[in-house]
């Protein structure tokens, strides 16, 4: 497993989550001021300079639960709000998204490409903030210092740590369904035509040479495929043609985003049951998560009027059945896990939930989440969104 997978995990997934976010607001017809504050939001809080230096840290992958975790913080970051099942179908389509450009990428260090892909759409989302842009060109350059002069196999082990996190999602997604490139199992369809990576050459050769390396004969084969040269290589710098279009934008107001949420989609990885037995690493995972999530500035809502709901669904009605036919498994459990030794953990947490408690009214589930258990902790944020959207 890489250590250095995180902060590509997180700058991809944030991506997507953009896009199908812009597709939304832009869908529901939200005011262009409101629709770019969220947007704005969104991005200043997910380039957070203190944020960008816990997740750059050298660190193992979060749990998909923890990840998710963080996911449901940034998506409510500013004025809009989701509803539970909304925010399943986000993150399901985040998901699906990015595990797609990672196995459609014809050589590991193309990961890179598509994240600067991600990264270049980012930009242009907020080409009229100044101070946002100097976050995202931070951002640019911790990139490029930290993955341009890594090794071959040290990408082969960030895909290959990638494609582990996404092994067992499976979840249908109409876009891929309607383009062919997904099969009705929810798996992805690879292609068999197109360019080959940079630097190698179309498979239709064997050569064979002699003990002293000369090249005594040469054999033909057929490829099965379609298979083209590659005429450049995409731009690893800030700027530049990528060439590749994995990590592009695919979502259009015309083009809306949708999943279909039956069959296989209900046994991938993050609709399994949560093994509830005591993991020793839990503890060390949520006290760096607690760092994480203490980097981020979350925004503290206005007047209440201010604020509106997206709808990932075609209609509410859709929504309500979808979050009604959730499946239990769904349903995160509490895990109790001291960490009291932990100081600066539980200071940057009680510190958001004070931002929180300021602007939210006191429930049980939120004011029993503020002790020890870091779990429990980040749930009850969440159930303070849940009570403002009330």
């Amino acid at each position: 497993m890489s250590s250095r997978t995180l902060p590509l995990l997180f700058i991809n997934l944030g991506g997507e989550m953009l896009y199908i976010l812009d597709q939304r607001l832009r869908a529901q017809n939200i005011p262009p001021d409101k629709a770019k504050k969220v947007m704005n939001d969104i991005i200043t809080t997910m380039f957070n300079k203190k944020f960008l230096e816990e997740l750059f840290k050298p660190q193992e992958l979060y749990s998909k639960k923890a990840l998710r975790t963080v996911f449901d913080r940034l998506a409510h970051a500013s004025i809009m709000r989701l509803n539970q099942a909304s925010m399943d179908k986000l993150y399901d389509l985040m998901t699906m998204a990015f595990k797609y450009q990672v196995l459609l990428c014809p050589r590991p260090k193309d990961i890179l490409l598509v994240s600067f892909n991600h990264m270049d759409a980012i930009k242009d989302f907020v080409k009229d903030t100044p101070s946002i842009l100097g976050q995202v060109d931070e951002t640019y350059r911790q990139l490029i210092e930290m993955y341009t002069t890594l090794s071959r196999g040290e990408f082969q082990l960030i895909r290959q740590t990638l494609l582990i996190f996404f092994q067992d999602m499976h979840i249908r997604v109409s876009i891929f369904l309607k383009d062919k490139v997904q099969n009705s199992n929810g798996r992805f369809v690879l292609p068999t035509s197109g360019p080959v990576p940079y630097g190698t050459q179309v498979p239709c050769l064997i050569r064979m040479f002699s003990c002293s390396g000369e090249e005594v004969t040469r054999r033909q084969f057929n490829n099965g495929g379609n298979y083209t040269a590659a005429l450049r290589e995409g731009s690893f710098e800030i700027f530049g043609d990528r060439v590749t279009k994995l990590g592009t934008n695919m979502y259009s107001v015309s083009r809306p985003v949708e999943t279909h949420m039956t069959g296989t989609s209900k046994n991938s990885a993050q609709h399994t049951k949560v093994n509830v037995a005591p993991n020793p690493l839990a503890k060390e995972e949520l006290n760096m998560l607690a760092k994480l999530m203490g980097g981020l500035e979350i925004q503290k809502p206005g007047n209440a009027d201010n604020g509106f709901r997206v709808n990932l669904f075609s209609t509410d009605e859709e929504e309500e059945e979808a979050l009604i036919s959730r499946p239990d498994d769904l349903l995160y459990g509490v895990l109790n896990i001291q960490a009291t030794k932990d100081q600066q953990a539980n200071a940057e947490l009680a510190k958001i939930m004070g931002e929180f408690a300021e602007s939210a009214d006191q429930s049980p589930s939120s004011s029993s989440s503020k002790g020890d258990d870091l779990l429990a902790m980040m749930d009850g944020l969440w159930h303070g969104d849940l009570d403002r959207e009330g």
